[in-house]
């Protein structure tokens, strides 16, 4: 049996600060995320998540600071999580399930390099 590697998974959208989400819809995404994030525990794949604020610094390599988030072609950085999985294939299949998704967002899978 192969063994499990770790992937991070990060979830990036961009915000429509002009057209924010109804309560219904809100609560739907809520009822998504659920059901992703429950079958992943259930299916002993996860390992963590985080959601990310839009409070931040952002430190340049000349050592000044502002309070910008980054931003890559209008998206954002909103999340990670942590999953188990033996391929990268196994990990985007895992991926292609994600809410954010339908959200119009994406998702990055990276293999995570232990510290030895």
């Amino acid at each position: 049996m192969k063994q499990d590697n770790e992937f991070m998974l990060l979830f990036r959208f961009s915000p429509n600060l002009d057209q924010q989400p109804t309560e219904e819809e809100l609560l739907n995404m809520q009822n998504q995320w659920g059901e992703f994030i429950g079958h992943l525990m259930i299916s002993e794949k996860l390992i963590t998540t985080h959601r990310l604020g839009f409070e931040g610094v952002h430190v340049h390599s000349d050592l000044s600071t502002d309070n910008q988030i980054v931003m890559n072609k209008a998206m954002t950085l909103s999340g990670n999580m942590v999953i188990k999985s033996q391929s990268i294939e196994e990990a985007t299949e895992i991926a292609k399930a994600c809410p954010i998704l339908n959200m119009g967002g994406s998702v990055e899978i990276r293999n995570i390099i232990p510290m030895n």
